[in-house]
C-alpha cells in the first residue's frame, strides 16, 4: 500500500508556505494546532462564494436557487436581523426540516457574528423547550410542524420573534419568512472573532436534556480544510504510487451533492453543506429520506457524492432500481455518524464503477471530522476510520489519563483548533469533556503504525442509531417515568440497518401491568420518537448487578434474544 507516499505528501501539504502549513497558537489558555492560511472566520468563507454568481447553488424539489440568488437573500435576512437589534454575540435558532432556508439563515447568523442555535427538528415539545430556554434566542426561524410545538406552549418563546417559513397564513404575532425577504437589504459590515461561537448544535444528554456543544469559527473553518487536505493528500499519495504525474491530472469538475441527514448535525452542515459551498458545488436537499428518490436525483442532479450514515449508502446500492440508475456521476459513496462496516466498503467499491468508499470518523464536539479515509486506504484496511487530520493531536490514554504505548487501546483524547469551547451554561459537563484543550472522545480506540485510528468500542454508555446518539441513561430516565416501572437497563441491539437500535430490559412494579408497545407510547410522548426502546424485555426478577449496584449490563445483554423481545 501507499503509506510512504501519504506519509510524504502529508509533509509536503502541511510544509511552510504551503496551502495547509500548520502552526501552534494558543486559544483559551491551551497551545493548539491551526492552519496558518485559514480564512480568518465562517464570514470570508461565504462571502467569497459570491464569484459563483450563475452556477445552481441548491435544488429542492422544483425549486432551483443560484449563488447570486442566494447571496441576495442571506443578505436580505442579515439585514432584517440587523434591523431587529441583533448584534454579535446573540443567538438565533433554526427550527425546521431540510429546507433551503436552513442554509440561509446560517450563512447570515454567522456573517454577523451571530450563533445559529440548530433545534433537532425530531424533539418533542420538552425538549424544544428545554433548547430555547438553554439558547435564549433573538429569534426563531421554524416551519410549521415545529411552530405548532412552540405554540403548544407559548411561554417557552415569549421573549423571542417568531418567524415561519412557507405557511401562507400564520398566527397572529407570528411573522412570514417572505416578508424577511420581501425587504431587501446589503450585508451590514461587522468584524467577526475568530473564536466567537458560530453555533451551538446539542448533542444527547447523559441525564436527561441535551447540551449545547459551542463551535467556534476557527473550529469550523478547520474543519472545512480539514476536508479539503484529506482529499488532497490522499489523492496525491494514490497517484504517484500508480506512477500518474498529479500535474497532468485533470482538474476536479464542480461537485454535486446529495444531502441526506439533517442540517442540525455537523455531519450534514460542517462536512457535506460547507465543503459544497466554499467549493461552488451544487446542494441538492431532499424532504424526507427515500433510496429510491435518492437515485433518482443521483441520475437528474448528476451527484458526485453521497454521505450519510451508512445505512443509507447500503439501501441504496440495494435497491431494486439499483441496477437501472445511471449513478456514473458518483465519484464517493460513504458516510460518517457510525462506522462503515467492513463488507459495506468492499460493496461499494465494486458494485459502483466510478465511486470509491470513504469515511470520517467526528463528533459535534469537533466541530466534524477528526480523522478522515478514501478509496485504497479504506479498502486495505476497512475497520479504520483513517489518520486524525493535522490541526489534531490524537493519543489513546488509560483510565488515569496516561498516554498509553502505540497500537495498545485506550481513550481517544484530540486536542486542536476543531474543539468546541465548551457547553452552553454548563461549566461542570465542559470540564468533565475536555482537560487542558484535550476532549475526552468517550471512544476507545487504538492507534498503528501508520497513524491511522481504530475505534473498537465505546467507553460512553451510549446507542448509536442511524449516526443518531442515544444516552442509554436518558431513556433509563424516561422509562422510571413510568409507575409500573420498578427497575431498567438500556442498551445497545446490533442492527444491520441502523448499526444499533434501543433495547430494554424492564422489571415492573408488583401489581402492575405494561405492554411494550404501552412503554415506547410513554417514552415517545417525553423525548423524540427515535430514542424510545425498539426491543422490549419484561423480566421476572431483578436485573443482576455488581458488588457496587450497578447493573451487569453485557451480561444482560448476551443473555437475551431478539426473538423474545416485545
Amino acid at each position: 500500500m501507499h503509506y510512504a507516499e501519504l506519509k510524504q505528501a502529508w509533509a509536503e501539504l502541511t510544509a511552510p508556505g504551503q496551502p495547509f502549513e500548520v502552526e501552534e497558537i494558543e486559544v483559551r489558555g491551551n497551545s493548539i494546532r491551526s492552519y496558518k492560511h485559514a480564512p480568518p472566520n465562517i464570514r470570508a468563507v461565504w462571502l467569497s462564494t459570491a464569484a459563483y454568481a450563475d452556477r445552481v447553488y441548491m435544488v429542492y424539489e422544483d425549486e432551483r436557487i443560484t449563488y447570486a440568488q442566494a447571496h441576495q437573500r442571506v443578505n436580505a435576512i442579515a439585514a432584517w436581523l440587523w434591523a431587529q437589534g441583533v448584534r454579535p454575540g446573540d443567538r438565533v435558532a433554526i427550527a425546521m426540516r431540510n429546507y433551503p432556508e436552513w442554509m440561509l439563515l446560517y450563512w447570515a447568523c454567522v456573517c454577523l457574528g451571530v450563533a445559529a442555535v440548530g433545534m433537532n427538528a425530531w424533539w418533542v415539545t420538552d425538549e424544544l423547550e428545554y433548547a430555547l430556554k438553554d439558547s435564549a434566542p433573538k429569534v426563531v426561524f421554524c416551519d410549521e410542524e415545529r411552530l405548532a410545538r412552540i405554540l403548544e406552549r407559548p411561554a417557552m418563546a415569549a421573549d423571542t420573534r417568531l418567524v415561519v417559513t412557507r405557511m401562507d397564513n400564520p398566527p397572529e404575532g407570528v411573522l412570514p419568512f417572505s416578508e424577511v425577504l420581501s425587504r431587501g437589504g446589503d450585508m451590514p459590515e461587522v468584524q467577526v472573532d475568530p473564536d466567537a461561537d458560530a453555533c451551538i448544535f446539542y448533542t444527547s444528554g447523559t441525564t436527561g436534556f441535551p447540551k449545547g456543544a459551542q463551535l467556534t469559527h476557527r473550529g469550523c473553518v478547520a474543519n472545512l480544510m480539514n476536508m479539503g487536505f484529506s482529499g488532497q493528500v490522499q489523492g496525491l499519495a494514490t497517484m504517484r504510487a500508480n506512477g500518474i504525474d498529479p500535474a497532468a491530472a485533470p482538474a476536479p469538475g464542480v461537485p454535486a451533492g446529495l444531502i441526506v441527514t439533517p442540517l442540525f448535525h455537523v455531519t450534514a452542515n460542517n462536512c457535506a453543506a460547507y465543503a459544497l459551498t466554499a467549493a461552488g458545488g451544487k446542494m441538492v436537499l431532499m424532504y424526507k429520506w427515500d433510496p429510491g428518490e435518492a437515485l433518482k436525483l443521483i441520475e437528474r442532479e448528476k451527484i458526485t457524492a453521497m454521505s450519510g450514515v451508512p445505512t443509507m449508502a447500503r439501501e441504496v446500492i440495494t435497491h431494486p432500481d439499483f441496477a437501472t440508475t445511471d449513478t456514473s456521476s458518483l465519484l464517493s459513496l460513504g458516510g460518517g455518524g457510525a462506522q462503515l462496516q467492513p463488507d459495506l466498503v468492499a460493496k461499494i467499491d465494486s458494485a459502483v464503477a466510478t465511486a470509491r468508499p470513504n469515511t470520517g470518523y467526528g463528533m459535534t464536539e469537533t466541530c466534524g471530522i477528526i480523522t478522515s479515509v478514501a478509496a485504497d486506504f479504506f479498502v486495505d484496511k476497512p475497520d479504520s476510520c483513517g489518520p486524525a487530520m493535522p490541526t489534531f493531536e490524537a493519543r489513546c490514554v488509560d483510565d488515569d489519563g496516561q498516554t498509553v504505548p502505540p497500537g495498545h487501546v485506550g481513550e481517544l483524547w484530540v486536542k486542536g483548533a476543531p474543539v468546541i469551547k465548551g457547553y452552553l451554561n454548563r461549566p461542570d459537563a465542559t470540564a468533565e469533556s475536555i482537560t487542558n484543550g484535550w476532549l475526552h472522545t468517550g471512544d476507545v480506540a487504538r492507534i498503528d503504525e501508520d497513524g491511522f485510528i481504530f475505534i473498537v468500542d465505546r467507553k460512553k454508555d451510549m446507542v448509536l442509531r442511524g449516526g443518531e446518539n442515544v444516552y442509554c441513561a436518558e431513556v433509563e430516565a424516561t422509562c422510571y417515568r413510568h409507575p409500573a416501572v420498578a427497575e431498567v437497563c438500556v442498551f445497545g441491539v446490533p442492527d444491520e440497518r441502523l448499526g444499533e437500535e434501543v433495547g430494554a430490559a424492564v422489571l415492573l412494579r408488583p401489581g402492575h401491568s405494561l405492554t411494550a408497545d404501552q412503554l415506547r407510547t410513554h417514552c415517545t410522548g417525553l423525548m423524540a420518537k427515535h430514542k424510545a426502546p425498539r426491543y422490549v424485555w419484561f423480566l421476572d426478577e431483578s436485573i443482576p448487578r455488581n458488588a457496587s449496584g450497578k447493573f451487569l449490563k453485557r451480561a444482560l445483554r448476551e443473555s437475551l434474544k431478539v426473538e423474545d423481545a416485545g
